[in-house]
C-alpha cells in the first residue's frame, strides 16, 4: 500500500524534486513553474527563496507569503502545490490561495484530489476559514478535483472559474 506525504520545500531538497519540476515544464493552465529548467545552483537559490517566502521574508513587491509543498507517493515526488497565506487583489482575480500541478507521468491517478485535501490541513493551521481556487474554465480535470474537495463555484468570468472551499 502506498504512503503519501506533503512536505514543505527546503534548501535540503534533492535532484528528484528538480527532475519532477522539469517534467512539469514551464507551466500550464495558469500554474507558473519558476523552477523549470534551472541549473542545480539556481535550483538551490529557488529553494532558499521558497523557504524565506514561506516565512514572509524577501517578498517581491505585490507578492504574499506562500509555502511551496511537494506531494510524494512512497517518497517519490508526484506534484507541487503552493499555498498562499493571504489574498491580494491580483490573486483574487487569478491564482487564489492554492495553485498546483501533477507531473505528467503521474496524472489521472487521483493524486490531485489527495494533494489538495492534504494542503487544506496547513491552510486551516494558518487560520484560513475559506480558500479561493481559480481554475480555467477549460481545465475540466482540475475543476473536478476542486469540486471533489468541496469546492463551491461562486462564479465564472472571462474563462476563469472561482471556487471557494470552506475549512470550518
Amino acid at each position: 500500500m502506498s504512503t503519501f506525504s506533503l512536505e514543505p520545500a527546503t534548501i535540503h531538497d534533492s535532484g528528484d524534486i528538480l527532475e519532477m519540476l522539469n517534467e512539469i515544464g514551464h507551466g500550464e493552465n495558469g500554474f507558473h513553474n519558476h523552477a523549470y529548467n534551472l541549473t542545480w545552483k539556481e535550483f538551490k537559490a529557488y529553494l532558499d527563496y521558497s523557504e524565506r517566502n514561506a516565512r514572509g521574508l524577501s517578498l517581491e513587491k505585490g507578492h504574499v507569503p506562500q509555502t511551496t509543498y511537494w506531494f510524494k507517493r512512497d517518497a517519490h515526488p508526484v506534484g507541487i502545490i503552493k499555498l498562499r497565506h493571504e489574498l491580494n487583489d491580483s490573486l483574487r482575480r487569478q491564482g487564489g490561495h492554492i495553485g498546483y500541478s501533477i507531473r505528467p507521468s503521474e496524472r489521472c491517478k487521483g493524486y490531485g484530489k489527495l494533494m489538495l485535501e492534504a494542503v487544506l490541513i496547513p491552510a486551516r493551521h494558518l487560520g484560513l476559514e475559506t480558500v479561493l481556487l481559480t481554475v480555467f474554465n477549460s481545465n475540466l480535470a482540475s475543476r473536478k478535483v476542486v469540486e471533489g474537495c468541496g469546492g463551491r463555484l461562486e462564479r465564472s468570468d472571462k474563462g476563469i472559474c472561482y471556487y471557494w472551499i470552506d475549512l470550518t
